[in-house]
């Protein structure tokens, strides 16, 4: 019977604690499942940032750590963490996150906001849209979310560009990697959607330098991490023009403060941490799968690479 400590919040808990075992019993396993385990008898953790365990080095016994969170920036580089770490990677998040994305990118193709707000009721005419395969979107970031993303706008006919790290194959997308490729995507993309991790290499890649290389009256979505943007350079890129509107869902700091000039920008488009998240009915399978995957001996799903940070 293996042992599994829930290091998340009250909240959390409140969340999982019943969902776990049914997602555990359901694959023929019956776990000691809680939240106040000796350290020395833990098997696994089921792991939030926010929780009460950031130093691992007491618990002698553990076979891995199964994050609740997609994001793991803010545990990866713990030096206590010596077992494989577990992302999560969730139908319910991917769903939700490329429905935004198309949501938003449909929003800026279709040139809804003149409509939307228009105080004065101007009939403005000439609006007409392109059709969708005339107009390119590009992703920042291929691996699960942003290849969901990208399968959504496919189904909508957009031409669709996606840069990686290194090389990726995916259907319905033009890939490119490296630097060279990276800015082969800026210059073509109409739109930009940002779904990189948070690592010391992509901290500000949306900077001055590259904002110049996006066609003039370029729109920006960030639904993947707030660093990913040097605020003062995208904001220097609005009041010139140069970038037509940024819909913005994540941020440096978080709440955004009420003082920060993305709130009163009339091209910045604020929303609050809601592009996505973990559905607890769909994340609770995913824990249960690596437990039952850890106990048989098969490959855990969704192990990080803590050299790429991702």
């Amino acid at each position: 019977m293996p042992n599994v400590l829930f290091a998340g919040t009250d909240e959390n808990w409140k969340t999982y604690r019943n969902l776990i075992p049914e997602a555990l019993a359901a694959r023929g396993i019956t776990a000691n499942f809680g939240r106040d385990l000796p350290p020395e008898t833990v098997d696994y953790i089921i792991y939030s940032p926010l929780g009460p365990v950031q130093d691992f080095a007491s618990f002698t016994r553990l076979k891995a750590v199964l994050s609740l969170w997609a994001g793991v920036e803010k545990i990866v580089g713990n030096e206590t963490l010596k077992v494989p770490l577990c992302r999560m990677v969730d139908g319910g998040l991917k769903k939700g996150m490329s429905e935004w994305v198309a949501g938003h990118c449909l929003r800026y193709h279709l040139g809804m906001d003149a409509h939307i707000v228009n105080p004065q009721g101007e009939w403005r005419t000439g609006m007409a849209p392109p059709l969708a395969e005339d107009r390119t979107i590009g992703i920042l970031g291929l691996g699960e979310l942003g290849q969901a993303s990208a399968a959504a706008l496919n189904c909508l006919g957009f031409k669709v560009a996606g840069w990686s790290r290194s090389l990726k194959d995916v259907e319905g997308v033009a890939c490119c990697a490296g630097e060279s490729g990276l800015t082969a995507l800026l210059q073509q993309s109409e739109i930009l959607v940002l779904l990189l991790p948070q690592t010391p290499e992509t901290t500000h890649i949306i900077n001055a330098d590259t904002l110049a290389k996006l066609p003039n009256g370029a729109r920006i979505l960030n639904p993947g991490r707030g660093p990913l943007i040097d605020d003062n350079a995208l904001l220097a890129a609005l009041n010139s023009g140069h970038i037509a509107h940024a819909t913005l869902d994540v941020f440096a700091k978080e709440p955004l403060p009420e003082n920060h000039p993305y709130w009163a920008h009339p091209h910045v488009t604020v929303t609050p941490h809601i592009a996505s998240e973990t559905r607890p009915k769909t994340a609770a399978e995913v824990v249960a799968e690596n437990v039952a995957r850890g106990e048989s001996g098969k490959p855990l799903l969704f192990v990080v690479d803590r050299s790429v940070g991702y």
